[in-house]
């Protein structure tokens, strides 16, 4: 395989993204993974404090014994981590910093070596993110594969504001320093 080449046509994993996302959202509901999260929290509130629960407007909605979120929901979020380490596994030699963990370029210019820093910006960063989507009433997934494929106006904007502060955001991190 030549040094640029995919494993996959980007257009391949589009359509069967498509057909997947058509498949799923027919035998079950829209994809989304946000969503889990808060069925989870309500459904601890719920069997522990379940008027609080109840009196609450956001859990409320969440956490009834019907609630898709806490069978499909979870196998998601647990496939979506175990699809990243094996494609990590599978594509290691592939990655522009396969040699024993050493950082990006860029990051390390700006932000050092330490992988300690590294991993505790990508967990702010996911926080804030989970934050902003439960904020949005859907996270990228939701909005972004989802909803946008059901044209709801709300991914669109969703999506419009998702790129535009992370453009914005990666322009303020790594400007140049002097």
């Amino acid at each position: 395989m030549k040094e640029n080449e995919a494993i996959i046509s980007w257009k391949v994993a589009g359509l069967a993204l498509g057909l997947l996302l058509t498949l799923a959202t027919f035998l079950v509901k829209p994809l989304g993974v946000s969503t889990q999260f808060v069925v989870t929290d309500a459904i601890a509130v719920h069997a522990v404090a379940p008027e609080a629960a109840e009196s609450n407007t956001y859990l409320s909605k969440y956490g009834s014994k019907d609630d898709w979120g806490v069978g499909y929901g979870w196998m998601l979020v647990a496939g979506m981590f175990a699809g990243g380490l094996i494609t990590s596994r599978l594509l290691r030699a592939k990655q522009p910093q396969a040699d024993k963990g050493s950082m990006p370029p860029m990051w390390a210019a700006v932000f050092g070596a330490s992988r300690g820093k590294r991993f505790a910006a990508a967990f702010a960063g996911g926080v804030l993110l989970l934050f902003g989507a439960r904020l949005a009433g859907g996270c990228t997934s939701g909005h972004m594969i989802s909803g946008m494929s059901q044209l709801a106006l709300s991914s669109f904007v969703f999506g419009l504001f998702t790129f535009g502060s992370a453009i914005a955001a990666a322009h303020l991190l790594y400007r140049k320093r002097g």
